[in-house]
């Protein structure tokens, strides 16, 4: 043992360091990082490490420690991640804290003989802090216009199957915990800002979705779902009026956290769209040498020229992509990063109004279409600016045959307007009827017990194909018009090109090689921004609708976070649970449902909640995690809570998978267990 310790490790850090387990690891199951797996002991050196318990460190830091349990004094190596360094001073609370099990309340110890990177405060800071720094973040100017900071890799992709080990590090500015709290205090600022100018007006006015006439769902009791008892009720919904929304703008959220990279992606595109018009006006003047015949240097300044020109211009829109590509994927964590915690927020009185299908199409649909709306968002300043320059040289160029491309680009307009108009319509039908599935989806899983007793799965699985058959009669209509519009708009360069040499030859000019290569030239220019304007104006007009179903779903009324205190008094100092005269409902328009409730339940207890079907215990347990209404009284509760509902589920995984729940395969246990 005292050789395998030397040998492993190599630290300098004083022994006696207190750590404590944040999670059990099995030396014989468990996988550790390529770091830790280089200096592995032998398995006989390692020990099991059970979350909770306190160690003594009784030699150097390294990736492995060899400890002393300072319960069963059992000494052997485990790995640094899963334990914490403990301060030395501990108080009261967080020493009950770790009696309890409550997690890694205590700070971790702050001292300089202490490399912390063995000591990662969770699993993801352990696979960042294993993972190698993005070479983006130390690349020079010329690497990064280059993107030659990027080759190591894709040579490394070339010679093999990329892996998760071969990523870097994910930088700073793009991670998760770095951008949600930004677009969170961006959000409540606007939020705070709009209830100032309208106190009496409510922003929770929420454009509800045509819900399914029937619903599958418990029985209710007093208004709300008793748990105790499994049965069907078909409830239907009235339909309520659409509510135009009225509130805080989440794009203005996202603009007011991310303007400064989108003016440098601006500024880009605006060097890519000047220098492509430079192009055909060096194809002229090269045009006109090679016919004049004139020094031989101004042929060779015109090569060059042209050449410095493709090459700022494929620069500048390879560094206008790489932006705007960060920037979707930066507004798509934002948004699953907002509607997730908000899920979990919702009171009950929203929870009716936004459906579990509907949660998750915000953080998949709509919030991948506001990512891929950024690739081409700046078409809509860029479109017309290119259109106008190239139609300003071809009226130099071609003269007033021109205004012949033009009238066909203006007959094109009206059918612009109104195919958005409809695009929009089944847009909106589409989603509401995705929405409707995937609520159904949801309460036929949540009730397959009563689904199964009752034989009613092949009725309900109609249910789900008719409500699927309308969101595909949507899509299909939407599909169409999408077709023809694209079909029309990429016919567009075409067409004007015909228009405009058309009348130039029958005007009686001559069409000669200097106007016909240029005005193609700029013909190909218009060909871009013509086609990709409609585009655009559509995933506009989807994008207008998922921020407005996005902004209702935030302006959702959440629990009060001030129905449970977490402080209890001193004088209750040994009260695990403390309830005073409390007064609680489902909802507030509803009529309370446990009145003057007083508890009090010690630490250490164990209490059972007994009484008959509907009697409130389903409310009692919800009212102590603050799910509920409270109209008067006080509920203190110490220390942390978990709750464990009586609601079976699975992993998503194969049967196998599932019943060894991440242990070992032994082929013999298996099959006696089955």
């Amino acid at each position: 043992m005292a050789e395998d310790q030397q040998e492993i490790v190599d630290g300098d850090v004083s022994n006696h360091l207190i750590v404590l387990a944040v999670q059990r690891y099995y030396p014989s199951e468990d996988e550790e990082p390529e770091e830790v797996d280089k200096t592995a002991p032998q398995l006989s050196a390692q020990m099991i490490l059970e979350k909770g318990k306190r160690y003594h460190v009784l030699g150097p830091v390294q990736w492995w420690l060899y400890v002393k349990c300072m319960d069963t004094e059992e000494c052997g190596y485990v790995p640094s991640m899963h334990v914490v360094p403990l301060k030395k001073n501990l108080s009261i609370q967080e020493q009950r804290d770790i009696d309890n099990g409550a997690g890694i309340a205590p700070s971790m110890v702050q001292r300089e003989d202490i490399d912390m990177k063995f000591f990662p405060a969770s699993p993801v800071e352990r696979d960042i802090a294993n993972r190698k720094l993005c070479p983006e973040e130390n690349a020079n100017i010329l690497s990064k216009i280059t993107f030659w900071w990027l080759t190591r890799l894709i040579y490394k992709g070339f010679k093999k199957p990329l892996e998760d080990k071969d990523l870097w590090a994910l930088a700073e500015r793009n991670r998760s915990s770095n951008i949600v709290p930004k677009i969170s205090s961006k959000w409540e600022h606007l939020q705070d800002k709009y209830k100032k100018k309208h106190p009496q007006k409510s922003i929770s006015e929420i454009d509800n979705n045509e819900e399914p006439n029937q619903t599958l769902k418990d029985i209710q009791v007093n208004g709300q779902q008793d748990k105790d008892q499994e049965t069907v009720e078909f409830v239907p919904k009235k339909e309520k009026k659409k509510t135009k929304y009225k509130g805080p703008s989440i794009a203005k959220a996202l603009f007011l956290m991310l303007w400064r990279k989108f003016l440098l992606a601006v500024f880009f595109k605006l060097i890519h769209d000047v220098a492509i018009f430079i192009q055909p006006q060096m194809l002229e003047l090269l045009i006109v040498y090679t016919e004049k015949k004139s020094d031989r240097w101004k042929g060779y300044a015109y090569c060059v020229t042209m050449f410095g020109v493709a090459v700022v211009q494929s620069f500048a829109l390879h560094q206008y992509f790489h932006i705007v590509i960060t920037l979707g994927m930066n507004i798509r964590t934002s948004i699953i990063g907002m509607v997730y915690p908000k899920a979990l927020r919702l009171n009950n009185e929203a929870r009716k109004t936004s459906t579990a299908g509907e949660m998750v199409n915000l953080m998949t649909t709509d919030a991948q279409r506001l990512m891929e709306l950024m690739n081409y968002v700046n078409t809509l300043w860029s479109g017309p600016f290119q259109i106008l320059v190239a139609l300003y040289f071809l009226y130099n160029t071609m003269g007033v045959s021109t205004l012949a491309g033009v009238g066909v680009m203006i007959l094109l307009i009206p059918l612009n307007l109104l195919v958005s108009r409809v695009i929009k319509k089944l847009q909106v039908k589409t989603m509401t009827s995705k929405d409707k599935r995937l609520k159904m989806i949801n309460e036929i899983l949540n009730g397959i017990k009563v689904l199964k007793l009752y034989a009613w799965e092949t009725s309900y699985l109609q249910k789900v194909f008719e409500v699927r058959k309308e969101e595909l009669k949507h899509q299909k209509n939407s599909m169409y018009v999408h077709a023809g519009f694209s079909f029309t708009y990429t016919c567009a360069p075409f067409l004007v090109s015909l228009a405009t040499f058309a009348i130039y030859v029958l005007t009686g000019n001559i069409l000669t090689a200097e106007k016909a290569f240029v005005a193609i030239a700029l013909f190909n220019i218009l060909r871009f921004p013509l086609v990709m304007f409609p585009n655009i104006i559509m995933n506009l007009i989807q994008a207008r609708v998922s921020i407005q179903r996005l902004q209702e779903f935030l302006n959702l009324e959440e629990l009060d976070p001030d129905n449970v205190s977490k402080i209890m008094p001193e004088h209750l100092s040994n009260q695990a649970i403390h309830v005073e005269n409390c007064t609680v409902k489902w909802d507030k328009k509803d009529a309370p449902i446990l009145n003057d409730v007083n508890l009090n339940i010690t630490t250490g207890s164990l209490v059972a909640v007994v009484g008959q079907v509907g009697s409130g215990k389903s409310t009692l347990l919800s009212a102590l995690l603050g799910e509920t209404e409270k109209t008067h009284g006080q509920v203190y509760l110490q220390g942390s809570v978990a709750y464990v509902p009586q609601q079976a589920w699975i992993q998503n995984a194969t049967l196998r998978d599932n019943v060894l729940f991440g242990r070992t395969f032994d082929r013999d246990r298996y099959r006696s267990t089955i």
